[in-house]
C-alpha cells in the first residue's frame, strides 16, 4: 500500500511539474546592425520545453508602443506569465516571442530618411539573424506579428509591406499612420529632418494604412488573417475604426474588437491572451 501510496504522489507531483513548467526571457539580448550602424537590442521569450526539445518553433514578431523598448512588453505587458499561461492551458501552442528595440536612435519601426532605415534593418538583418540564432520555422505560414500603438502601426506597415511573410497580424490600439497629407506635415515639422513635397507624398503612400488597403491588391492583404484591438475610450479609435470600414468594403476578412478600455496596459495585457490564442489558430492546420 505504501508503495501504491508514494507512486501516486511522485506521479502527482510530475503531473504538477509538467503543468507548471515555465518558459524563459531574456531582455537585454543585441545584435550588430551595418545598415543602423551599432548594436540593436531586443528581448526574446522562449516557451516551456524549448531547451528540453529539439523542434522548431513557430515565431511572434511582438511590437513595443513609443516610449518603452523591447522591455515594454516584458515588464509591463507581463509576457512571461501570460504566454506560459496560455500554452499550459492550452489556448496557445508554444511558439518564440521576438520582441525588437524600436525606440534608440531614432523612435520607429520605419524608414526615415537615407540615414535610418529600420525597416531594412528589421527585413534584411533582423530577422534572418533571428531565424539563424533560434528554433523558428522561416515559412509565411508560422510566422506572425503583433503591436500596440506605435508597434500597431508597425504591425499594419510590416504585414501590408510584406504579406508574402506573415500569416498574421494583429494590431492592438494601432496608430495606423497619418490620416492626411496635412497631419503627416504637422508631425514631420516636429522632427529635425525637412523632406519635399514628393518624399512627403511617398512617405504617405507607404505608410497609411487606409491608402495601402485601397491600392494593394485585395488578395494579398486577404492572405494575412487581421485582428484589430482598439477601445473605446483610445484617441486612436478613429484610424481603426476607419481601417475596419475600409477592409468590409474590399470584404478583407478581419476581427474587429472594440472593448471597454483606454490606451495603457491594462487594457493591452488583457489583450495578449487572446492575439496569443488568434496567432496560434493560424499557425495550426485546419
Amino acid at each position: 500500500m505504501k508503495s501504491i501510496v508514494m507512486l501516486s504522489i511522485l506521479c502527482l507531483g510530475t503531473t504538477f511539474a509538467v503543468l507548471s513548467q515555465s518558459g524563459k526571457v531574456y531582455d537585454n539580448l543585441s545584435m550588430t546592425s551595418e545598415i543602423l550602424k551599432g548594436e540593436r537590442k531586443y528581448a526574446v521569450y522562449l516557451p516551456p520545453d524549448y531547451e528540453t526539445s529539439e523542434r522548431s518553433y513557430p515565431v511572434l514578431y511582438l511590437l513595443h508602443g513609443a516610449g518603452d523598448d523591447q522591455t515594454g512588453w516584458v515588464q509591463f505587458g507581463e509576457v512571461l506569465r501570460l504566454a506560459d499561461n496560455a500554452i499550459n492551458d492550452g489556448t496557445a501552442t508554444p511558439m518564440v516571442i521576438i520582441m525588437p528595440d524600436a525606440n534608440s536612435g531614432q523612435r520607429g519601426y520605419f524608414n526615415q530618411g537615407k540615414d535610418w532605415r529600420y525597416e531594412d534593418f528589421f527585413f534584411e538583418e533582423f530577422m534572418p539573424y533571428v531565424e539563424e540564432k533560434y528554433r523558428v520555422k522561416n515559412e509565411k505560414r508560422y510566422r506572425a506579428v503583433a503591436g500596440l500603438s506605435m508597434g500597431g502601426g508597425g504591425s499594419f506597415m510590416y504585414a501590408l509591406h510584406h504579406p508574402e511573410l506573415f500569416s498574421s497580424a494583429c494590431p492592438l490600439s494601432a496608430y495606423v499612420g497619418p490620416l492626411t497629407i496635412d497631419d503627416l506635415k504637422e508631425r514631420l515639422k516636429r522632427g529635425t529632418t525637412t523632406y519635399s513635397e514628393k518624399e512627403i507624398k511617398e512617405y504617405f503612400a507607404k505608410h497609411n494604412a487606409l491608402n495601402l488597403i485601397e491600392n494593394l491588391p485585395v488578395e494579398d492583404v486577404k492572405s494575412v488573417r487581421w485582428y484589430i484591438d482598439c477601445g473605446d475610450d483610445d484617441f486612436l479609435y478613429e484610424g481603426n475604426s476607419l481601417v475596419h470600414i475600409a477592409m468590409t468594403k474590399k470584404e478583407i476578412p478581419h476581427e474587429y474588437r472594440v472593448r471597454d478600455g483606454s490606451h495603457n496596459w491594462t487594457y493591452w495585457r488583457e489583450a495578449l491572451p487572446v492575439v496569443l490564442e488568434f496567432v496560434s489558430d493560424t499557425f495550426h492546420q485546419h
